[in-house]
């Protein structure tokens, strides 16, 4: 029977969020209870970060799988010094401190998905002559400092960012929609003003979806999922008729934080207002969004693009003169107590479509206490960044080789 009982792993928590970052030092203990007097070769702890894929297509002879691994540091301690012939240890409870510092970098955050992960390990390793070695490890949720705005692109944060806009125009339908910012934290609110023109002989439905991307990388082959987080869905615009409508949706709590700084897993996310239109293509205007901790808020960098419909892996319909960019702000906000408010006072200067685009609106605003143009949807279910909070002490249960 093993002399070593309670074999455990303690770290000192940082901040509320119990978050780690670049050159943050993990400091804690490994503690044990030893019955007798025994002999210990080595005691190591070490903190590591690792980001890995996998996946597999096909099947029987047909199927291959894909795999990737990238290694991030890896820095380790002996707690009990350099003896070849081991230390012998006395019975009774034992504590050894350590203190380990993450190097600097741009490294990316702790995600977990479908088809891989990036994980940040602190582990503990008791090695005997002639026995199993004993382990103990806790994971880390590490936060990257660094705030990725576009691909390849690490900015600094300050500030908040503007509005963007984007405009459809494709036949009798023209739609323009604007959004407060385009930088997040899990809990915001995000801000969404659509102006909808339908000429056409077809009813339709506004609706806004917060998207999600993750793409895996490896061995040449990429794995993609596109999923949409939540979703709200407004009144119908009856034919020709002219619309102004207004939403909020909140970010999930526990949506992973954007990562394009990894070279084998990227997550991002956009928001894509559309039109629903039976038996019709379906319109849509789609907006890139960076989900940042909120411990650093939204940031802003004077090199960030500010197009008016994205370029890039999202493909949206375009006609000629299909896009500008409004000049109006809109100053009514939307009745935060509903969610959503549909009068809205007419824009100054155009909104780059045709003088005939927009004529005086011959349908008149309901007031203000008619239902709410948006309702929202189900959210499908999705990951959650990180399990609950832990507790002190790790198990002793490990399948990750040291």
């Amino acid at each position: 029977m093993s002399p070593i009982k309670d074999f455990t792993l303690f770290y000192e928590v940082l901040n509320e969020e119990d978050t780690f970052s670049e050159g943050d030092t993990v400091t804690g203990a490994v503690t044990f209870t030893l019955s007798r007097e025994t002999r210990v070769k080595n005691l190591v702890v070490k903190v590591k970060g690792d980001a890995r894929a996998h996946w597999s297509e096909g099947s029987g002879d047909n199927k291959h799988s894909y795999s990737a691994h990238r290694r991030y540091f890896k820095i380790k301690e002996s707690l009990l010094g350099e003896n070849t012939e081991g230390t012998v240890l006395p019975q009774g409870v034992h504590c050894f401190k350590f203190s380990l510092t993450i190097p600097q970098g741009q490294m990316p955050s702790s995600f977990k998905g479908f088809h891989g992960e990036i994980a940040y390990m602190l582990e503990a390793k008791m090695s005997r002559s002639w026995r199993w070695p004993s382990r103990v490890q806790q994971e880390l949720n590490f936060v990257s400092r660094f705030i990725p705005l576009h691909d390849h692109v690490m900015c600094p944060h300050s500030g908040s960012v503007e509005k963007k806009v984007g405009i459809f125009s494709k036949g009798q339908v023209q739609m323009s929609a604007t959004v407060d910012k385009k930088v997040y934290s899990p809990g915001d609110t995000l801000s969404v003003v659509a102006k909808i023109c339908n000429s056409s002989s077809k009813k339709m439905k506004p609706k806004i979806s917060l998207q999600q991307k993750i793409e895996y990388r490896a061995s040449g082959s990429t794995k993609s999922t596109d999923q949409s987080l939540c979703k709200m869905v407004g009144e119908t615009v009856a034919l020709n008729a002219e619309e102004t409508v207004s939403c909020q949706m909140k970010v999930p709590d526990d949506v992973t934080y954007t990562i394009l700084n990894c070279e084998i897993i990227s997550v991002d996310y956009y928001l894509k207002v559309y039109l629903d239109i039976s038996f019709a293509f379906d319109p849509e205007v789609v907006f890139p969004l960076f989900i940042v901790p909120s411990r650093i808020g939204a940031p802003s960098c004077s090199d960030f693009p500010a197009p008016a419909v994205p370029t890039g892996p999202y493909p949206v319909p375009a006609g000629p003169a299909a896009y500008g960019y409004p000049a109006s702000d809109p100053t009514q906000h939307a009745n935060t107590a509903s969610g959503y408010n549909n009068q809205w006072p007419q824009p100054v200067a155009p909104y780059a479509f045709p003088p005939a685009a927009f004529p005086p609106p011959a349908v008149q605003h309901p007031p203000p206490t008619a239902p709410p143009l948006f309702q929202e949807e189900e959210p499908p279910a999705y990951m959650s960044l990180f399990p609950p909070s832990h507790g002190t002490f790790g198990s002793t249960e490990s399948d990750h080789k040291i």
